[in-house]
């Protein structure tokens, strides 16, 4: 890995010359890397002076979604981002640069900002991505590598920043759209907006179905999103949003290999008698006002508030989860310079608390259910967990950025401080609170330089910081309440180095290479006998990273275009914890990974490709490639060294390679814009395993979806 990652930057800075020779002075490429403003990174900087990789999610990638129902379709032409679908739907698993990887639910590690107001919890969780409605999205920006700079333990892997789309130019204008397909989908979507005098407006509402690819993996989701952008004067600019997402996920959970080679399609046999799913019904309000003081000085402050309710329920427990999630952060700006020399400074604050009630039923099953949406499910009276959570944070960061003609520098700093409280009320009052807290500063340095107007190259250092999520820490292995006090946050120190930009006007691209080290990554055993609680979290060891990740666009001809992204990945233990809670065999399942071992579901090569040839202006046709190569399932050492049952213990999975096309046909019909696309996924009918997780009890497989075809209409007005 070191002689690859020294020879191709060797090869690229020598031929930079070469590549430079070759740029063409062409004003739509200098719009590009000159206009295009990084949001996500708190200060403006232009594309082209940015420090660090990233990855632009424009409207037309949006607009050529199949199912327009979830990142993984969104984020496919991005690299070193990996995401599991695991149902079908809209419950995905995301990783950047392997965190996250071993999350049981929902998204850590990775900073999601949606308008401004973002989706982590206080902990630096996502629990989901309901609320994005992905029809209604503008662009996004995926920031890969450390940020806890800037977001905390929300930014530990990366930066996702979605924006949606504003009320557009007329006073009144929107679409409606509809898209079938296989297994049972659907989606309806409307959306209008307008702009006024002073303001311009946005709403979107959809309507999603599906049966899934697997027995008892239906799913359905309402997604209402309205947002108002209020111009009171020049300088002032309020931004108010209201939306409101409920959805429901059957759970099939995963298959042992047995079940797997018998039927992918079926449901595992706890699912259906228990009847598995999640349901999320979430309201989120939110004000965003950004004053400018003057040339020199602007001040931005942003308020939400999300109170929500969450049931789950398994073979063990219904749980019912009632959230109120209130937050609040601030930054003050200030510039000063000349035409050759500008120096930005940023000061901030970010205040969450969160507030979780919970409380669980023992579950019992009914042989005699018959499957359909329903979301009874059998609970007896016996009360199994009844508990109250409270969290909350502070994020401090300041942040600094130099230009000066070709070179730029940023530097920046956060500190972070977590309180989690947990209040049982089941036990007795003198053993029934418990607190952890977590605190930590972490910086970042980045330069570019612009080697001519349209190449970049950039390095940058950066600290990640990553804390046990509520999940993790009320999952306590040595009692039936309180914290697992065993926990400890991961943190990682990354290096990366990479260059960016258009070689002719025909090549744009960015390769950028990474090493980073973490210490006390996290992983999960199984403990027997404990009932309703038999999953649970510790600290795994260190491990370091290296990896690469190429993403161009190449102009072929004026109607043919390709788009691919590759990623290269090295992810391996370098040393295991010896924490006597992980290596006690009276009563834990799993053993920690040893030295050596891969990180699991990091696959070494990942590539998704796209060629996109116009036969006309109108008529369009799109084929596309995805390609994964064999990952290890397993985090447990004995699994890994093949000590376990090979009949239920199998470490890695094979690797697929799967073939996607598309058409796409726009066409006026009586005055109003239509637009046509048909949509063919895994063409060739490909069996292949879309996640595995390593489950103690070796139900780790969730069998992917065979060929499926999508066809949508969206007419605009």
């Amino acid at each position: 890995m070191k002689k690859l990652f020294t020879i191709v930057f060797v090869f690229l800075l020598f031929n930079t010359a070469l590549f430079a020779q070759n740029v063409r002075n062409d004003s739509t490429i200098l719009k590009i890397l000159d206009e295009v403003v990084v949001r996500a990174n708190k200060l403006p900087v232009s594309v082209k002076q940015y420090p660090g990789s990233i990855s632009l999610v424009s409207k037309t990638t949006l607009s050529d979604m199949p199912k327009g129902i979830a990142i993984n379709e969104a984020l496919r032409l991005v690299p070193g981002v990996r995401i599991d679908n695991q149902h079908d739907g809209e419950r995905v698993h995301v990783s950047i640069r392997g965190q996250g990887i071993l999350v049981e639910n929902g998204i850590r590690g990775i900073g999601v900002v949606l308008d401004g107001i973002p989706l982590n919890d206080p902990s630096g969780f996502v629990p989901d991505l309901y609320d994005v409605d992905w029809s209604n999205v503008q662009n996004i920006e995926v920031l890969r590598g450390p940020f806890a700079n800037m977001y905390g333990e929300s930014g530990a892997a990366g930066v996702i920043y979605i924006t949606t789309k504003d009320g557009g130019n007329k006073p009144f204008e929107g679409y409606v759209s509809q898209t079938v397909g296989s297994n049972g989908f659907g989606k309806t979507s409307l959306q209008v907006g307008g702009k006024q005098t002073n303001m311009d407006y946005s709403l979107s509402f959809s309507t999603t179905c599906g049966l899934g690819n697997r027995y008892h993996q239906a799913f359905w989701g309402n997604v209402l999103y309205e947002k108002v952008n209020f111009y009171p004067s020049k300088n002032i600019k309020i931004t108010q949003i209201v939306s409101h997402s409920d959805y429901f996920q059957q759970n099939p959970e995963g298959l042992s290999l047995q079940q797997v080679a018998e039927n992918p399609e079926q449901a595992n046999p706890d699912a259906v008698p228990f009847n598995e799913y999640q349901k999320t019904n979430r309201t989120t309000i939110g004000l965003i006002g950004r004053f400018t003081l003057n040339k020199h000085m602007d001040f931005r402050i942003t308020s939400f508030l999300k109170p929500w309710k969450y049931k789950e329920t398994s073979n063990r427990a219904a749980e019912y989860d009632n959230y109120t999630n209130p937050g609040v952060n601030f930054q003050y700006n200030f510039h000063f310079g000349n035409k050759n020399i500008k120096h930005f400074f940023a000061f901030g604050a970010d205040f969450k608390w969160q507030n979780i009630s919970t409380y669980k039923l023992q579950s019992a099953a009914n042989p005699d259910r018959v499957e359909s949406l329903s979301q009874l499910s059998v609970e007896t009276d016996t009360l199994l967990a009844n508990e109250i959570v409270g969290q909350k944070s502070l994020g401090a960061f300041a942040l600094y950025q130099l230009t000066a003609g070709k070179f730029t520098l940023t530097g920046s700093l956060n500190y972070d401080k977590i309180h989690n409280q947990l209040t049982d009320l089941m036990v007795a009052s003198d053993t029934s609170s418990t607190a952890k807290n977590f605190e930590q500063t972490t910086g970042r340095i980045g330069i570019s330089y612009n080697i001519t107007k349209s190449l970049t190259a950039f390095m940058d250092w950066s600290q990640g910081f990553i804390p046990p999520s509520t999940e993790e820490l009320a999952a306590n292995p040595v009692a039936y309440y309180g914290f697992n006090t065993h926990l400890i946050p991961s943190t990682s120190n990354s290096f990366e180095l990479g260059l960016r930009g258009f070689a002719g006007k025909d090549l744009y691209f960015e390769l950028t290479g990474f090493i980073m080290k973490t210490k006390n990554d996290f992983f999960r055993f199984k403990q027997s006998g404990r009932g309703n609680q038999e999953v649970f979290y510790g600290n795994a060891g260190n491990s370091n990273r290296k990896g690469v990740e190429a993403y161009f666009w190449y102009q072929i001809r004026k109607n043919l275009k390709l788009q691919a992204a590759y990623t290269y990945s090295d992810f391996e233990y370098t040393s295991a914890t010896i924490d006597p809670v992980y290596t006690d065999q009276n009563y834990v399942l799993t053993t920690p990974p040893a030295p050596g071992q891969w990180l699991p579901n990091s696959p070494r090569h990942q590539l998704y490709a796209e060629l996109d040839y116009s036969i006309t202006k109108r008529f369009r046709v799109m084929v596309a490639n995805e390609f994964q190569s064999k990952w290890a399932i397993y985090s447990d050492a004995n699994a890994y060294a093949g000590k376990l049952d090979p009949t239920i213990y199998q470490n890695w999975q094979k690797g697929f390679t799967l073939f996607h096309a598309g058409v796409y046909y726009q066409c006026k019909i009586k005055g109003l814009n239509t637009e046509w696309s048909f949509y063919a996924r895994n063409i060739f009918n490909r069996e292949y395993m879309a996640f595995t997780e390593p489950d103690p009890d070796g139900n780790s497989y969730q069998p992917g979806p065979g060929r499926e075809i999508f066809g949508g209409l969206k007419i605009k007005f």
